[in-house]
């Protein structure tokens, strides 16, 4: 089947045969070159030995311009990795700073001593005969909603010891007033004296209070 040409194509094809002839005329074959090294004054025995490093030079340009590309292509890549990390790393930094500033906001409104069994009132002394569980009670303001918080208490007693400690998270905060508390059961072996609570949010103290133990 003869395959038919558009006036395209063969306009096309036209211009190719006219660059084939072209570049054809212009090479030259080992014997004219030969005769044209003589007429230099050239050894034309050292004919091979050019062509040979000749091509071997080409090789090295293509293949230095092939490296070239690969060495730009990776660049470019570690370029785009490392500002996708630096995002990642600069978004976390400013998440852990807005969760800082939000909780550096938080602070104690009231706090006060309580019994389990009678929540009312604020306890300043305390009968250890009666084995009591006591509550330090504190209501936060400015809570960060929709978070939780970590909480600890320190039970402190006369002589600066830490006799107990309390460890726990809240629930999640939906109120930017918030009530929490953290308990201790004084038994009637501990040490009479002045005693202290104190309270701490994400390792920073934010109130206290001291009572007496009789």
């Amino acid at each position: 089947m003869t395959q038919r040409l558009t006036q395209e194509q063969l306009s096309q094809i036209v211009t190719e045969v006219e660059g084939l002839q072209v570049r054809r005329e212009a090479e030259l074959d080992q014997q004219q070159i030969r005769e044209i090294l003589q007429e230099l004054n050239l050894p034309p025995e050292l004919l091979d030995e050019a062509l040979i490093q000749l091509n071997r030079r080409q090789a090295l340009e293509v293949q230095q311009r092939r490296n070239r590309w690969i060495t730009s292509g990776v660049v470019a890549v570690v370029v785009v990795a490392m500002s996708a990390t630096g995002f990642a790393y600069a978004s976390t930094i400013f998440f852990m700073q807005q969760q800082n500033s939000a909780l550096s906001g938080v602070s104690a409104q009231q706090d006060r001593i309580t019994l389990v069994q009678n929540s009312s009132g604020d306890l300043k002394t305390i009968s250890r005969q009666t084995n009591p569980e006591v509550l330090y009670r504190v209501t936060l303001k400015d809570t960060p909603l929709g978070k939780k918080l970590a909480l600890s208490c320190n039970w402190i007693d006369p002589s600066g010891q830490i006799v107990k400690q309390n460890n726990y998270q809240t629930r999640e905060i939906n109120t930017s007033v918030w009530d929490t508390q953290c308990r201790y059961t004084i038994n009637p072996a501990v040490t009479a004296g002045n005693w202290k609570v104190q309270m701490f949010l994400e390792g920073r103290q934010i109130s206290d209070e001291t009572f007496e133990v009789k």
